[in-house]
């Protein structure tokens, strides 16, 4: 509607200033022609909006304007009242300021729009952490956070995944980034993108030296990046198997991610492609027991075989069940895996998925 695109234009003016009017148009989702229309409506009612032109010029209020009216519509009222992460808040001291901010925006919403705003933030509840995961360890964001916003540069001491000990970066920082519980730092570090786990982070020092990003990347444009670098790495091993089907809906949970094609049930059992970034990302596979068969490559078979050796020479003092039979294979299976009915579906139930890609 035209007086909402003529509130959300008189806001974003209030709170940005000089805007080009193309990106007025862009933001708003209209062409620049309708934009200066607007423009000459609002002026025609009474706000003092003009346009500069220029190289560096756009559309702009008088000096000292502003408008107390929020504009919020009854959906947008509720969805400021749907917050996530309420953790994130906390890690950046924000929590108290948060509850502060949501009781002034409370007593600012129009009168019919406030019993809908405070019961969605007693019906709704966003929780972002995953289930059964191990507690993360505590973070300390204040370096990191006053580094970001002051624009200056970090000296890190970090070990990264996998390192036996922390080593020394400078780092530009864009930003800080939370997913999943886990907080990242988005940095330079010599002209190239990385992330920087805050729990790695062992030692961070604030520099007199303003950072020195790369012209024109911006923090979101740069995560995804990022972001997309861990979650298309090159697949190192592609693996056939077939789960069972009381096992399927756990196996999707745990390994769905790294499925090539989404999976067509069968009546007993579901064939599954997977791609592993390397030869021992299947040794989580024998979390579901019995119950899943890898078919191919026989690299991985042997893999999995050789760590289910390893189990059961650990636990062979327990004399459960008879040594005979396992080497023949649990009942209803025949060679190369022919299976009738899986053995013990319930193994090894209580086991994790396997960890994220590692970052820097």
């Amino acid at each position: 509607m035209k007086s909402d695109r003529l509130l959300s234009l008189l806001l974003l003016l209030q709170t940005r200033g000089l805007v080009p009017a193309t990106e007025l148009a862009e933001r708003l989702e209209v062409s620049v022609r309708t934009i200066y229309r607007d423009v000459e409506a609002l002026s025609a009612s009474g706000v003092p909006v003009y346009a500069e032109r220029g190289r560096h010029g756009g559309i702009t209020l008088l000096p000292g304007f502003r408008t107390d009216v929020t504009g919020l519509t009854a959906d947008e009222s509720r969805a400021l009242f749907v917050l996530a992460a309420q953790g994130a808040h906390a890690a950046l001291g924000l929590d108290r300021a948060l509850g502060s901010a949501l009781r002034k925006v409370m007593a600012a919403l129009p009168e019919p729009h406030r019993p809908a705003a405070e019961l969605t933030s007693r019906r709704i509840l966003v929780d972002p952490d995953r289930w059964m995961r191990t507690p993360l360890p505590a973070v300390d964001l204040d370096v990191l956070d006053r580094a970001v916003f002051a624009d200056r540069r970090l000296r890190l001491r970090y070990r990264s995944s996998g390192a036996p000990a922390p080593k020394t970066y400078t780092v530009d920082p864009y930003g800080l980034v939370v997913k999943a519980g886990v907080w990242y730092l988005v940095a330079d570090h010599r002209r190239e993108p990385r992330l920087f786990r805050a729990d790695r982070v062992h030692r961070a020092d604030l520099l007199d030296d303003p950072v020195r990003r790369r012209a024109g990347a911006e923090l979101a444009e740069v995560w995804e990046q990022l972001r997309r670098r861990v979650e298309e790495r090159p697949a190192g091993v592609l693996v056939r198997a077939r789960v069972h089907r009381d096992r399927l809906d756990r196996f999707l949970r745990l390994h769905g991610d790294r499925l090539t094609t989404a999976p067509e049930r069968g009546e007993e059992w579901t064939e599954v492609e997977l791609a592993l970034t390397e030869l021992g990302d299947a040794r989580p596979l024998l979390a579901l027991g019995g119950s899943l068969e890898v078919l191919e490559p026989e690299e991985v078979r042997t893999l999995l075989a050789e760590a289910a050796a390893e189990i059961v020479a650990l636990y062979s003092d327990l004399g459960v069940g008879d040594s005979s039979a396992g080497a023949e294979g649990p009942p209803g299976r025949s060679p190369r895996g022919r299976v009738g009915t899986p053995h013990d579906p319930g193994a090894g139930s209580g086991a994790s998925a396997p960890g994220p890609a590692p970052v820097a």
